[in-house]
């Protein structure tokens, strides 16, 4: 596997990983165009053989990947689906941290106890934070998906929006066929794509996927001691820092100014000490270089917490701040600790896709500037927010909550 020890050799790794990929997939877009609806299954099979066959897949590999395969109305459903609701962080927190979860964690910590500690010496990643990616990717193993890999990817490349992710994902699939890691009859994962007990992609796997129990098959599956591992290594890839916090919840002073809130706005702990930062419990934070954001998920009426690098690179695995948060507290629930002290604000929910959009425009009727009205929730509308709240002297936290459309749509 490959090894990155100084930020030079990740950034000149990156760099390869971008051109090699540029290089093995660019053909397939200048000879596979955009499938109409109109165009045939079949045909468009053949046109994937040539990419296929540069990427050292054996025509043998091929046709038995694609025999009796057509494209999964299921798939297309879900990747078009916009949820109409927004679960609330909270809400998503809830469904994380079940006692169930959390119980059948610290089984498993006991159960792969030698392992996991050998996972942590050779990838410095913790091991709580290993098992509590497997409890909410698969609840450990035991939800991985059911439908076939290859054709979900290929309904995604055929007819899905996600055409170029659904391309590349198929063309590594393949490769996973092409070297025996699995047989086709079990290769079975999420209509996206993503497989296993800690739910790779294709590309993911091929990459950082390792074999850990050493019967020479790199088994996120059915091997727990392989899924763990691959996750480590892709963690550790990502920059884990060993040892280091992710997430700990904070109390903001009186008088904090809003605008320094952010995951992009990151400071040493020594700045958010002297603005008055505290621990949740009102104690003194530790001042030290180290850097970390102020984020409010769900707005300056709800908790606050101080992220780090490692949440950082937790988001590599899933981009979602929720996902990320839950990750971080399954984790501290295991070691028997991760309580939230300050209460969530239940009555102001995020909103849905066609308030964000309702939201947006009713900005934008007030002289903001933030682009489409897309029902998007980016760096744009939150600056935007965050200006008309300024203006109307509340607090500039930049939350798109139901209370704020409320006094837009007064007026």
């Amino acid at each position: 596997m490959i090894t990155i020890r100084s930020r030079s050799t990740a950034r000149s790794f990156y760099r390869m990983i971008f051109a090699l990929n540029t290089l093995v997939f660019a053909a397939a877009f200048f000879t596979v165009s955009p499938a109409q609806s109109n165009t045939d299954f079949g045909q468009w099979v053949n046109k994937v053989w040539p990419t296929a066959r540069a990427n050292g897949i054996s025509r043998k590999t091929f046709d038995q990947a694609f025999a009796g395969v057509v494209p999964n109305p299921e798939v297309l459903e879900r990747a078009k689906h916009q949820p109409e609701f927004v679960r609330p962080v909270w809400e998503y927190l809830d469904r994380a941290l079940t006692p169930k979860r959390i119980g059948k964690g610290r089984e498993l910590l006991r159960t792969y106890k030698s392992t996991l500690r050998k996972l942590e010496k050779r990838f410095g990643v913790e091991r709580h934070i290993l098992v509590a990616i497997w409890g909410l990717e698969s609840a450990y193993g035991t939800r991985m998906g059911d439908l076939n890999v290859i054709r979900s990817l290929a309904t995604l490349a055929y007819q899905g929006r996600r055409g170029k992710f659904g391309f590349q994902q198929l063309i590594g699939a393949l490769k996973i066929l092409e070297r025996g890691d699995i047989p086709l009859s079990k290769f079975q994962g999420s209509w996206a794509g993503a497989m296993g007990q800690t739910q790779f992609i294709p590309t993911t796997y091929n990459a950082y996927a390792v074999d850990i129990d050493g019967d020479g098959r790199r088994n996120v599956w059915t091997s727990p001691a392989d899924a763990l591992g691959s996750t480590a290594n892709y963690l550790r890839v990502s920059k884990w820092k060993k040892g280091a916090p992710t997430v700990i919840e904070v109390k903001l002073p009186r008088k904090f100014r809003f605008k320094y809130a952010g995951l992009k706005k990151t400071r040493p702990m020594s700045k958010w000490v002297a603005m008055g930062i505290r621990d949740k419990d009102g104690r003194g934070l530790k001042s030290s270089s180290r850097r970390a954001a102020v984020i409010l998920p769900a707005g300056a009426l709800g908790p606050a917490f101080l992220v780090f690098n490692n949440f950082r690179s937790i988001r590599r695995y899933n981009n979602a701040v929720p996902y990320a948060l839950a990750v971080s507290y399954l984790a501290k629930r295991l070691k028997g600790k991760g309580t939230i002290v300050k209460a969530w604000p239940l009555n102001n929910l995020p909103l849905n896709l066609a308030q964000n959009r309702e939201l947006q425009q009713l900005l934008i009727d007030q002289g903001h500037r933030l682009g489409a009205v897309d029902g998007k929730v980016g760096s744009k509308t939150i600056k935007a927010i965050k200006a008309y709240q300024q203006r109307k002297g509340l607090i500039a936290d930049g939350y798109p909550s139901s209370a704020l459309l409320d006094r837009l749509r007064k007026g």
